[in-house]
């Protein structure tokens, strides 16, 4: 059973055990293979993060479609509002370091590129107040996450400041830098909760929801995915996302 309020006032939910750990395990072998690295020999593990490319073979697809999952979805976007996951998308690999990764900066994941912009540039992707082309941010656990292995840290409730930035950008919305310049001091206040779990648990966040990396201080790697879940049309009026952005109008 979804807490739907929950997700509407802290802006993420935890389904655990969305999917099964078996098939994290299996997830996890192909992963290994694609970092380079040898799982028996941490010699091997030089870089805080290895980002490997997107993942569609049928263990991720499986991982991703769950009955599970499927419910979730309907429960905090809308029944049949949003499209199924043909992948996974990228995998950030965090592995244990005393090196700053260089990517744990607070921000939100934007979500579609600007008007005649190059799609592949995903820096330049912009966030509008419809969140475009994004119904949930979604963080998959394919490894065991606890407090020390780089858990997504994310601000609680930040979701509902930024409905406020958004509004006055209209359509086009706000490209990633300039959403994250005001974004991120406008939500300083907010508590933050992280993203720890097991392997088989989803987070599942609200498309504003401020959040960032952060640097492994734990033992064995972290593989997360966090893919968005894209809308199949415009959000209905009761769904918890849309509902969430009007409360953050005041308007709910």
């Amino acid at each position: 059973m979804i807490d739907v309020d929950a997700f509407v006032a802290d802006g993420f939910v935890r389904v655990a055990g969305a999917f099964p750990r078996e098939l994290a395990a299996e997830c996890r072998e192909i992963l290994w293979r694609g970092t380079g690295c040898d799982p028996g020999d941490p010699a091997t593990w030089t870089r805080p993060v290895v980002r490997l490319g997107d993942h569609a073979q049928e263990p991720f697809r499986a991982a991703a479609n769950t009955p599970r999952l499927h419910a979730a979805f309907d429960a905090v976007v809308g029944k049949g509002a949003w499209e199924p996951r043909g992948s996974l998308g990228s995998f950030p690999v965090r592995f244990p370091s005393d090196e700053a990764p260089g990517d744990d900066g607070w921000h939100i994941d934007a979500s579609f590129p600007a008007e005649g912009g190059d799609p592949a540039d995903y820096m330049r992707y912009r966030v509008n107040l419809a969140s475009k082309d994004r119904a949930l941010l979604m963080l998959f656990l394919f490894s065991d996450v606890g407090e020390d292995d780089a858990p997504t840290r994310v601000r609680v409730g930040s979701h509902l400041d930024v409905p406020q930035i958004l509004e006055p950008a209209g359509e086009p919305g706000l490209g990633f830098m300039p959403l994250a310049r005001k974004a991120v001091p406008a939500t300083e206040h907010r508590p933050v909760a992280l993203a720890a779990g097991e392997a088989g648990d989803v987070y599942l966040c609200h498309p504003f929801l401020v959040h960032a990396a952060q640097a492994h201080r734990g033992t064995r790697p972290k593989f997360m995915a966090q893919p968005p879940l894209a809308p199949s049309g415009p959000l209905p009026e009761t769904s918890p996302v849309r509902v969430a952005i009007e409360r953050g109008l005041g308007r709910s």
